[in-house]
């Protein structure tokens, strides 16, 4: 099992093509990793092994009869709990949406599928994606791999924890504020937070929504890829993206002559543990040895908490909001919050914010004018009891609300670029760090290059958690 589940996604689906391994054996390993390493997270929520085994064995009738296979073809994997899938409970974590069995699947979860994955089950997620920290009160706490007592981050923690511990080489994730990149950080995977509408993640209630999105976590930067390649395409939603699956090939590792402008504060004194700063600090050289030109200089993040704040309230009103005269009182009171702060807004609060929208687009193209690319620290935190809700504090500064931990990867949402979260090492403890390095808008395929030159020089992803024994 050890061998198989240590395996990238882009080995195993090349190894079920050249019928060296069968879709049945990759789902056997995929599931006695389920059965031997989620108790120790509680990742994995929701199973589905029967209707698998039955689309393992077609997917290797389809491989001995010789036909065209999809690039994802016989690869096990769980999908985030957030994504409806049709005929498989998706519950997004909520009491409100116990029983709800969807009749069709999310636009994400069909493209994987027509790629040839197979689906397994559903990962954790906490209730209604809401705050970085996994938790709900259906199916409990998910944990981290690397120590077990922490938190995994959110809201795509079940996602990082089935990544980190090797149960799947990658999965499905979405992100509005963090929850891409902050369970990466905590759990030493990478993330990806594409640029608006490379994958379609379209919304029933607000077609012209832009601040979340769909996206890959992994273990290794070429697999990032290849999920990008199952996933971009054409959209229905307004202004689609110009980056298509061919634009996704496999990145060649390049950081020679790239500008980066780094910051551990984001230039607005934004608190950020010490030890977070220690650990990411000694890597800066890692980026300059690979040919990179650092300088320490920040986008002008003044409008960006403004804009977060009010379009993910507006969000949160349009898409939660008509749940909460049914379902107010089984809903967690952290969302009420946000819903309610969307349906408070007037109409100086909304010319407010596109307001500063606009001015921080003036800020981020005058940043691009002078770098490539801007470095920060993913989570301003280490990862943290898992017991608690959130952290009350950053670094001896109080935390106001929910929000405020996750600050580090909410203004880089509020700018709408493509954000990538990678392994930034680890602590004296041995607790993960990470970074997330953001590009201009649509420059994603150059983003996975420049992380792959990292990846190729520190190998960080491939250190396993301690609850799995190291590949021999």
């Amino acid at each position: 099992m050890d061998e198989i589940q240590n395996l990238s996604a882009v080995e195993v689906t090349h190894l079920i093509r050249r019928r060296d391994l069968s879709a049945r054996e990759a789902l056997a390993s995929h599931i006695a990793a389920i059965d031997e390493r989620n108790g120790a997270v509680n990742a994995v929520i929701t199973t589905d092994f029967e209707r698998a085994t039955e689309l393992a064995a077609r997917a290797d009738e389809h491989t001995a009869r010789g036909g065209p296979l999809g690039i994802l073809h016989g690869l096990p994997m769980t999908h985030k709990d957030t994504f409806a899938t049709a005929g498989l409970r998706s519950t997004q974590g909520s009491k409100a949406l116990e029983h709800n069995v969807p009749a069709s699947d999310d636009l994400q979860v069909a493209r994987l599928a027509a790629a040839g994955a197979i689906r397994t089950g559903k990962t954790n997620v906490p209730e209604f994606g809401a705050g970085s920290h996994t938790f709900n009160d259906l199916f409990g706490t998910t944990t981290n791999p690397y120590a077990p007592s922490l938190s995994a981050g959110g809201s795509s923690g079940g996602v990082a924890a089935v990544v980190a511990a090797r149960i799947q080489a990658f999965g499905d994730g979405s992100d509005m504020g963090g929850s891409l990149r902050i369970p990466a950080s905590f759990c030493n995977v990478y993330g990806l937070r594409p640029s608006y509408g490379v994958i379609p993640l379209e919304s029933a209630s607000n077609a012209y929504s832009w601040l979340a999105r769909s996206g890959p976590m992994a273990r290794s930067v070429e697999d990032l890829a290849l999920f990008m390649r199952a996933s971009a395409g054409p959209t229905s939603l307004p202004n689609p993206s110009p980056l298509t699956p061919h634009d996704f090939g496999t990145p060649l590792p390049d950081l020679t002559g790239v500008r980066i402008g780094y910051s551990f504060d984001f230039g607005i004194g934004m608190p950020v543990e010490r030890a977070v700063i220690d650990t990411l600090s000694a890597q800066l050289r890692v980026f300059e040895d690979a040919g990179a030109i650092l300088e320490e200089a920040s986008i002008d993040f003044g409008d960006a908490d403004e804009v977060f704040q009010v379009t993910r309230a507006f969000d949160f009103a349009t898409g939660i909001g008509p749940l909460l005269a049914d379902y107010g009182d089984v809903i967690k009171p952290e969302v009420i919050w946000n819903v309610q702060k969307g349906l408070d807004l007037d109409g100086a609060a909304m010319i407010s914010a596109h307001a500063a929208r606009t001015r921080l687009e003036r800020a981020v193209q005058s940043f691009f004018g002078r770098y490539d690319a801007f470095l920060s620290p993913a989570a301003q935190v280490l990862p943290f009891d898992a017991s608690w809700r959130w952290p009350q504090e950053i670094a001896g500064v109080a935390a106001e609300n929910y929000l405020d931990w996750m600050r580090s990867a909410c203004v880089l949402s509020a700018t709408s670029l493509p954000v990538l979260a990678m392994p930034g090492g680890f602590t004296e403890s041995g607790l993960p760090v990470g970074w997330q390095l953001a590009a201009n808008h649509y420059r994603d395929a150059d983003l996975l290059r420049w992380a792959a030159a990292y990846e190729q020089a520190t190998g960080f992803a491939k250190r396993p958690p301690e609850l799995i024994a190291p590949a021999q």
